[in-house]
């Protein structure tokens, strides 16, 4: 009933939100892909993308047919290699910053399991710096970490800026040492932020250390400080405070795969494509 480049085109505009860069994905002419959009809206019988001159958004329906080509692609996908004898095996030793596994690479990482079914898929999430040694000592395969930005060499997914953290009620007495809430050293977010500090010439004083974004959060959400992260990851509950009482910019921050030179080629090629290219916030 719904064909598979009809749902790609579809899904490639509902993560872009644009034909334009829909078809720039895809390799694709414009036309192309509001062609298949239309024909995906009459076999469903459904408008599945509202358009105007202004934007474009999907409706209900639209967001129901995302989830099912999802999962209809990917049922595809599996069959067309399992068939063709070009099914992937293997074992795959992804490690992750702990803060990108509360995006929704969680998401990511299911559609690459329903995918590759035969591939072993072993998941370790730490800090950016830790897994990056673990992957030198031939540890892990591939990583998922932030870097200040143009730092490592790498597979960037994501640009994004470090942002100051707290409540909406948060105070801060320019005369008093700011309160931080940072993971223990070494951590780059602790680091970006004690060094900004220092430069703009304020004192600071560690309030609570963790080594969870969960405890980081938590203790952000009691009050017991303001804590640096990155913007697309700032939960709504919190607010960005670093103009409000003009904190020092923290810097840039790449959200970067790097693989292993020595692991298996074709299977971290394929976790790196369904990653890459993929908007990464924290989910609502």
């Amino acid at each position: 009933m719904f064909e598979p480049a009809q749902l790609r085109s579809f899904l490639a505009v509902a993560e872009t939100l644009s034909f334009t860069k829909a078809a720039e994905r895809l390799g694709l002419a414009q036309p192309t892909v509001s062609q298949h959009v239309r024909k995906l809206e009459a076999a469903a019988k459904r408008v599945l993308v509202a358009r105007d001159t202004r934007d474009v958004r999907l409706t209900d329906n639209g967001d129901a047919m995302a989830g099912f080509a999802r999962s209809i692609l990917s049922a595809h996908d599996a069959a067309s290699r399992y068939f063709s004898g070009s099914a992937m095996r293997g074992r795959l030793r992804f490690g992750t910053a702990d803060d990108l596994a509360i995006t929704g690479l969680p998401r990511i990482l299911r559609e690459f399991r329903q995918v590759y079914p035969q591939i072993n898929l072993e998941l370790t999430v730490g800090q950016s710096d830790q897994l990056y040694k673990r992957l030198n000592a031939g540890q892990l395969d591939l990583v998922f970490v932030k870097w200040v930005a143009g730092a490592k060499d790498g597979t960037v997914v994501q640009q994004d800026s470090f942002a100051w953290v707290g409540l909406e009620q948060t105070s801060l007495d320019p005369a008093e040492p700011v309160p931080l809430i940072a993971y223990p050293a070494p951590s780059l977010s602790r680091k970006l932020a004690i060094d900004a500090l220092e430069s703009a010439g304020r004192t600071w004083r560690i309030t609570c250390t963790t080594r969870q974004i969960s405890g980081v959060l938590a203790a952000v959400r009691a009050g017991i400080g303001v804590a640096v992260m990155p913007s697309s990851l700032v939960p709504d509950d919190l607010k960005i405070i670093t103009r409000r009482f003009d904190l020092p910019p923290v810097g840039d921050v790449d959200f970067t795969l790097i693989r292993n030179p020595l692991a298996n080629t074709e299977v971290i090629e394929a976790l790196t494509q369904t990653i890459a290219g993929r908007t990464l916030k924290r989910p609502s």
